[in-house]
């Protein structure tokens, strides 16, 4: 065993941002974590085994200084007869979150403070305050450790002067599931646990060393391990920025690997400085310097060239007396607005003549017209970048009456696309990972004023979906029998139905829908949102009105009907592109309460955000998980293809599924999310990114 005066000789020095994952998914050495955290927007996916568990984690750096992770591990996962009695079968859903209190300078250490398992069942209950400090190539790390990171070599709390609830720790109860346990936070004994971390550059290794204050007496007595040595070590190969492979001996006899993948969803997409299409058969010089705006070809060219690169030039007018040209755009192409504006913009410059200075912009996005850009020509070639934003203004949304040029669109525009997709559901307690492989037909048909068509028809190829586990629940089966959905309707219609969006105001949104609305339900619905220019806030209503799908998913309908609806409140902060939601209403099992949303997304298209809801159900009637909460993610294709485009995919990660708190994700409090891209404070970030 490490002796405790190791500690306490380097305790004056106090314990390069590693960023490397621990198995448990926090930032760490091996087991143990350290103060560091990820680079802000990081998003962690890693998996570990040994013979103690099989560990699959989900980590997001939320801010520069809150790392937050959600783990699945499976306990003794070698053994054939796990589960049976007096054997060690648990399968456990956990939260953890880390918070940096200090920043590393020169000579005061990185100090962080973390809580494991705060919402699970509590079987990795700790809580820690750790530091950090690097020489070199050298990082050592000393914490403080309560719950189970206090059960080797443990001393008085600290906290005890604050009173005695800090002097004992309260018995964890497995079996409660979802319940937060602040009052058993930072009590009882606490012990110190650390190591070190070495890194060769060269070798894109790093050598890790750690003392371990937890001696898994829980383990021990369900006889998954032996006696524990607190000494682990190992390395840690990084293939590259973004792929980590470790290797350890833990615990005195076991050998452990890992991997981990990260991504940086903060990333700025690169502007695409390809040529935009040019129809004209002279050069750009004589076009650009005519100033005799010829009326029968302008606007077919520039229709032309802009459907060539994914916009749609759907109205224009002009104004000799004012030297103003208004064009109104649909964007199909490009996940950042600014970027549609941007080269339209170019395009123009390109096919209306000089004479005209100003050029106004209005957004389309299928039927609304949220935003107008208003650009004043450059006159001077040499002036600086905030001289050139003062050539750009963002102005309230308006309708473009009475044009002189409107497209007169013959057929709908459709977007139709093939290829194979899947679906994931994770953290079941008998089978952690479900999926389906399927064939997926898509359409979005934009008939135009608004109106719209969308589609989708899955062909399944391979499907681990089954009807094995029997939910419990007292609630009407609103989602638990997802399976039996999946399983008897593997292949049929997920999706069709007709949507109209209207703009009332111009800070007046709304939309109305009928058809089959996804797998399991069929019915009609809208929803409203006033959202004044300019502002951060908002407020929508919704309400559904739909009746269950048979298991086949075809069009036949089952008996469950149900109405829904709520009022949300929305707030889009200027911190780090945080949007908040607050939704109150009555859900698809007839239960009643609030759902809080927090998300974070980024110009690239990425948004990653955590939910929860809380409605009249109790945590008992609820059942597993005792209330539903879980993870929003959205991955922009844009950041794997080159070329642009507005597809992403979509999903929510929940620690179990259940039936209450549930809703229609996709029809109940949306509309503020499908219009962040041409919200104001979109457009004003990125004012120089929409000059041509």
């Amino acid at each position: 065993m490490l002796p405790l005066r190791f500690f306490f000789a380097i305790s004056s020095i106090l314990f390069s941002n590693l960023g490397l994952s621990s198995d448990y998914g926090v930032t760490g050495l091996i087991d143990v974590p350290n103060a560091r955290m990820l680079e802000d927007g990081d998003l962690k996916v890693a998996y570990s085994t040994q013979n103690l568990a099989d560990i699959s984690s989900l980590t997001y750096q939320v801010t520069p200084w809150l790392e937050s992770s959600l783990r699945y591990t499976i306990f003794n996962p070698n053994n054939p007869n796990r589960g049976n009695s007096g054997i060690d079968g648990l399968n456990d859903r956990s939260y953890s979150f880390k918070l940096r209190l200090m920043e590393e300078s020169k000579f005061i250490p990185q100090i962080s403070l973390g809580i494991h398992d705060f919402l699970g069942t509590g079987i990795l209950s700790s809580e820690y305050l750790v530091s950090s400090k690097r020489y070199g190539n050298l990082d050592l790390t000393l914490g403080f450790g309560w719950g189970r990171l206090s059960d080797r070599e443990s001393f008085s709390n600290p906290l005890g002067f604050l009173g005695d609830r800090y002097k004992s720790r309260q018995k964890v109860d497995t079996n409660l599931g979802g319940k937060n346990r602040l009052s058993s936070f930072f009590t009882g004994d606490t012990a110190l646990f650390g190591g070190i971390s070495y890194a060769i550059p060269k070798l894109k290794l790093v050598f890790n060393a750690e003392y371990n204050s937890d001696s898994y007496k829980r383990e021990v007595n369900l006889g998954t391990i032996r006696s524990v040595s607190p000494v682990s070590y190992g390395l840690t190969w990084s293939y590259n920025e973004n792929l980590d492979i470790a290797l350890s001996h833990q615990h005195a006899d076991q050998s452990g690997l890992s991997f981990s993948y990260k991504l940086n969803t903060k990333e700025t997409l690169d502007k695409k400085r390809i040529n935009p299409y040019f129809s004209a058969t002279e050069s750009k010089a004589t076009s650009m310097m005519s100033d005799v705006l010829n009326r029968d070809l302008w606007y077919d060219r520039l229709f032309f060239d802009l459907d060539k690169s994914g916009i749609l030039l759907k109205k224009a007018r002009v104004n000799d007396e004012m030297q103003q040209v208004d064009i109104e755009i649909m964007n199909f192409q490009y996940q950042l607005s600014a970027d549609a504006i941007n080269r339209a913009l170019t395009l123009s410059e390109l096919h209306i003549p000089r004479y005209y200075k100003n050029l106004n912009v209005i957004l389309n996005e299928t039927g609304y017209q949220p935003i107008t850009i208003s650009y004043r020509r450059q006159s001077n070639p040499a002036e600086s970048n905030n001289s050139k934003l003062t050539r750009i203004n963002i102005l309230k949304p308006r309708k473009l009456d009475n044009p002189l040029y409107t497209t007169r669109e013959l057929a709908p525009h459709i977007n139709f696309g093939a290829g194979f997709d899947t679906r994931f559901q994770f953290f079941d307690p008998q089978k952690p990972i479900k999926y389906q492989l399927y064939l997926a037909l898509k359409s979005d048909v934009n008939l135009g004023n608004g109106w719209s068509l969308f589609g989708k028809y899955a062909i399944d190829v391979k499907n681990t979906f089954d009807q094995n586990r029997k939910s419990n629940s007292v609630l009407p089966r609103v989602r638990t029998e997802i399976d039996r959905y999946l399983d008897e309707g593997h292949s049929g219609v997920m999706s069709l139905y007709l949507q109209k969006n209207i703009m009332l105001t111009e800070q007046l949104y709304s939309r109305i829908f009928a058809g089959i609305l996804e797998e399991m339900y069929m019915g009609l619905g809208g929803e409203i949102l006033y959202m004044p220019f300019r502002s951060r806030w908002a407020i929508g209503a919704a309400m559904n009105r739909v009746r269950k799908r048979d298991y086949d998913m075809s069009f036949k309908l089952l008996d469950y009907e149900s109405t829904t609806g709520f009022i949300s409140l929305y707030y889009a902060s200027s911190i780090y592109n945080l949007d908040f939601g607050l939704h109150f209403g009555k859900y698809l099992a007839g239960d009643r309460g609030h759902t809080i949303d927090i998300r974070r997304s980024f110009d690239s298209g990425f948004t990653v955000g955590a939910f929860a809801t809380f409605t009249d159900v109790s945590s008992e009637d609820f059942g597993e998980g005792s209330f539903d909460k879980g993870l929003n993610i959205v991955i922009p294709f844009n950041s794997f293809f080159r070329g642009d485009t507005k597809s992403t995919y979509s999903t929510k990660l929940r620690s179990i599924q259940r039936d209450g708190g549930q809703k229609l994700d996709d029809f109940s409090g949306k509309l503020w999310y499908d219009l962040r891209n041409v919200r104001y404070d979109s457009f004003e970030r990125n004012k120089l990114r929409m000059l041509p």
